[in-house]
């Protein structure tokens, strides 16, 4: 919402030669109730101040909807970062098209993986899609985060009934 992370990855793509960053936020002007937010716009401000906007692709919707589009889309990408919703099912979604999105191990880094839901959801991926643990924050922090690995992407072509329990 603030933008903070998006700064950060921008600088990272303009020291690394260039790239794009994709960001889905549907809370830059409103709520998913329509209503008005506190940030009204301040990310997307904080973006055009930093001289960086033109290395953002902006979609003012939630991740669920925008990823499966860039799915159809034939999009690939080689780094996913998610921190938005974090109820159980909007990381799983989210962890879940981002491997489907990524080049075959790519890499995930998960923010706040210290709320139960959160956490859940990367053990999820981690025992049933063949990811792996990179890096992980120390345990206490006030954002726990852990960088991973994605797997093959045939781990999504399993057979119809695999599971594994996490």
């Amino acid at each position: 919402a603030w933008a903070v992370s998006t700064l950060f990855i921008c600088e990272g793509l303009i020291d690394n030669g260039g790239g794009r960053h994709v960001a889905a936020d549907p809370f830059q002007f409103q709520s998913l109730s329509q209503q008005a937010t506190r940030y009204e716009g301040a990310g997307l401000r904080a973006l055009e101040e930093a001289g960086v906007s033109e290395l953002v692709e902006f979609y003012p919707e939630e991740s669920q909807v925008v990823f499966p589009r860039l799915l159809a889309e034939g999009r690939r990408f080689e780094l996913a970062f998610i921190d938005a919703n974090h109820r159980f099912e909007g990381v799983f979604l989210d962890l879940v098209y981002a491997g489907r999105l990524l080049e075959e191990g790519g890499v995930v880094f998960a923010d706040d993986v210290q709320l139960p839901a959160v956490r859940r959801a990367v053990d999820f991926c981690l025992a049933n899609l063949g990811w792996t643990v990179e890096d992980e924050g120390a345990e206490g922090d006030v954002h726990e985060w852990i960088v991973l690995r994605t797997g093959p992407h045939e781990a999504f072509l399993r057979p119809f009934d695999a599971f594994v329990d996490f």
